[in-house]
């Protein structure tokens, strides 16, 4: 008898080769419906063991369902977020425009922040040339800058036009003296005041140390600044 023949080796396929083959017949399990419900795929929780193609797809399709309809929700936060800071800041904006002059100026914008923006303490230091024309000095929180306080904003500042960080009870004294200082450090954000000319300094300060947080955008306190500065001028200018 002759020899039996060694059987051939087993074949197997590739798995990235099937993966690619099926990439370019996409249209490969049209008619082979049957064949798509035998199939079987890992489950995302891998405690579950694989599902059928059917199962997967719907936990896909749920699963990016949810997705979007989270994101929805955060646009829609978003969006009601900045309507509702926008309304705030004009009524603000129009206070400040309604002061008669530089000391209603002032209380009017700790008022407004304190009731709209939650903010426990505002200073308004002046260049002197704001206040020359004064019939009497400054009430806070306005004060006329000198050449200690100017020199500490300015190092607080760190050549910035604006910034936020915390402040130590030392400069809460120095600087917001007609407020109570924290028990501890609290946390400032600051923008110098400038048209044409420096014009002084603007501090919007909290007895929480992250309140103003380091990491703060300080675009609404550089656009308050703007706007008080040249409100400060015009109140300054002679009759």
């Amino acid at each position: 008898m002759p020899p039996a023949k060694a059987p051939e080796p087993r074949q197997t396929l590739d798995p990235e080769m099937v993966a690619q083959w099926l990439a370019r017949h996409p249209d490969f399990f049209v008619g082979r419906e049957g064949l798509l419900q035998q199939l079987k795929v890992p489950h995302p929780d891998a405690r579950h063991g694989a599902v059928s193609l059917l199962q997967r797809l719907v936990h896909d399709l749920r699963e990016r369902a949810e997705g979007a309809e989270r994101h929805l929700e955060q646009l829609l936060d978003s969006a009601r977020h900045n309507e509702s800071q926008y309304r705030r800041t004009r009524e603000l904006i129009l206070a400040l425009l309604e002061a008669e002059d530089s000391d209603a100026l002032g209380e009017t914008l700790a008022t407004q922040l304190a009731e709209r923006f939650r903010t426990q303490a505002v200073a308004l230091w002046c260049a002197p040339s704001l206040t020359d024309c004064d019939p009497a000095p400054p009430q806070p929180p306005r004060f006329v800058l000198d050449e200690a306080s100017g020199a500490r904003l300015a190092a607080l500042l760190d050549g910035r036009a604006s910034r936020c960080r915390r402040l130590s009870r030392t400069d809460w004294k120095r600087l917001l003296p007609h407020i109570d200082p924290p028990s501890q450090a609290g946390s400032c954000a600051v923008t110098r005041l400038t048209l044409g000319e420096p014009q002084g300094y603007l501090i919007l300060a909290s007895h929480d140390a992250e309140h103003f947080r380091a990491s703060l955008d300080t675009l609404f306190t550089e656009y308050l600044g703007e706007v008080v500065a040249r409100l400060m001028v015009a109140h300054a200018r002679p009759d």
